[in-house]
C-alpha cells in the first residue's frame, strides 16, 4: 500500500471515474453523430439521461463504451489479476450477445481473435478510432499506483482491437490523468499531464480548439482536455463535452472518466445517477472497488499469476 493515502478516498474517486464513463456514454449517446446546429434546434442544451439518438436508447442505457470496460473489469476480477486472454473472451462473449453499439475496428479485432486467436491486431493506419481509449478505466483502477504499469497494459488490452500509435498514446496518457486524479492531483498537476502529452504527441494539441469530436482519437483527445479545462465542474464538463456531437457517447465517455476521478463522487449531479440503468451503476461501482483492491495502490500485483503480456 502506497504510504499516507486516504484510501477512503481514493475509493470514493476510483467509483466516480467509473461512473464518470457510464455517464458520460449515457448522456452523449442522444447526441451521437448530431452537429452541435443540429443539437440546438432538437434539445436546446441537451443536459438530460434521455435515451434515444440514433440507437433508440432507453433512458439510462448504456453503449459499447461502458460494456467494452466492464468486460476488462470482469476478466480481470475473475482472474485475481491482468488475464488479456480473459479480456479478448469478454469482448468475443460480448459480441456475440449482438450488443446495441460495435464500432468495426472492435468488430475487425475480436472476430479476428476468435478465428485465429489472435491478441495483438497487425499495425494499420486506420486504427487511430477512439475504441481502446474509451475502455481504459478498469486498467488504470488495477493498476493504480504504476503508472509504467498502466501504460503497458493499455497497450496491450488495445492493441486486441487497435494497433495504431495515436491510440496507444490517448490509451498511456488518460490512464495516467485518471490515476493522478484518483491519487488527488490538482487541476494545475492535470493540466501540466495534459501539455506534457501533447508535447510527445502534437495531434492531442487542444489549443486552439476547433470544434472537431468525431470517432478519430485525435479529435476525441482534443475534445475532453478543451471541455475539461473549460469548465469548472462535473455535469459542465460533460454537458459541454456530449453538446459538441459527433462521438458523443465516447467523448462523454472519457469526459466522464477524468472528471469523475477529479471531481469525485459527489461532483456527479444524483439526477444523473438516479436515471442511469441500475444494474450498470450497481456494477460499475462494485467494480471499481475490487480492481482498486488488485492494484500496487493497494500493496497487490495486478499482474499476478496471468500477468505476462
Amino acid at each position: 500500500m502506497i504510504p499516507s493515502l486516504d484510501m477512503a478516498d481514493v475509493l470514493s474517486r476510483a467509483r466516480a471515474a467509473f461512473l464518470g464513463v457510464a455517464v458520460g456514454d449515457a448522456l452523449g449517446a442522444t447526441t451521437e453523430y448530431l452537429m452541435p446546429e443540429e443539437i440546438r434546434r432538437l434539445h436546446g442544451v441537451h443536459d438530460r439521461i434521455v435515451g434515444g439518438g440514433w440507437l433508440h436508447l432507453a433512458p439510462g442505457q448504456v453503449t459499447d463504451d461502458t460494456e467494452m470496460s466492464l468486460c476488462i473489469a470482469r476478466a480481470v476480477i475473475d482472474a485475481g489479476g491482468w488475464d488479456l486472454p480473459g479480456i479478448a473472451d469478454r469482448f468475443a462473449r460480448w459480441m456475440k450477445g449482438k450488443p446495441v453499439d460495435l464500432g468495426a475496428t472492435c468488430r475487425r479485432g475480436i472476430r479476428d481473435y476468435l478465428l485465429k486467436g489472435q491478441l495483438e491486431t497487425p499495425p494499420n493506419e486506420w486504427d487511430a478510432g477512439n475504441g481502446a481509449a474509451m475502455r481504459m478505466v478498469p486498467v488504470a483502477l488495477c493498476t493504480l499506483g504504476d503508472e509504467e504499469r498502466m501504460a503497458r497494459l493499455a497497450v496491450a488490452q488495445a492493441r486486441i482491437t487497435h494497433n495504431h500509435p495515436l491510440s496507444d498514446a490517448a490509451c498511456a496518457g488518460l490512464g495516467r490523468m485518471v490515476q493522478r486524479a484518483i491519487l488527488g492531483a490538482s487541476r494545475a498537476q492535470l493540466r501540466a499531464a495534459a501539455e506534457e502529452l501533447c508535447a510527445r504527441t502534437p495531434a492531442f494539441r487542444f489549443e486552439p480548439y476547433r470544434g472537431e469530436a468525431s470517432g478519430y482519437v485525435g479529435d476525441t483527445v482534443r475534445t475532453v482536455f478543451h471541455h475539461f479545462f473549460g469548465t469548472g465542474n462535473f455535469r459542465d464538463c460533460l454537458v459541454a463535452t456530449v453538446n459538441q456531437g459527433g462521438d458523443a457517447d465516447t467523448t462523454g465517455a472519457i469526459a466522464g472518466m477524468i472528471a469523475g476521478a477529479h471531481y469525485g463522487r459527489k461532483g456527479i449531479p444524483e439526477r444523473w445517477l438516479r436515471r442511469l440503468d441500475r444494474r450498470v451503476r450497481d456494477e460499475v461501482e462494485a467494480a471499481a472497488g475490487r480492481l482498486v483492491a488488485l492494484s500496487p495502490a493497494a500493496g497487490n500485483d495486478p499482474e499476478g499469476r496471468n500477468g505476462a503480456v
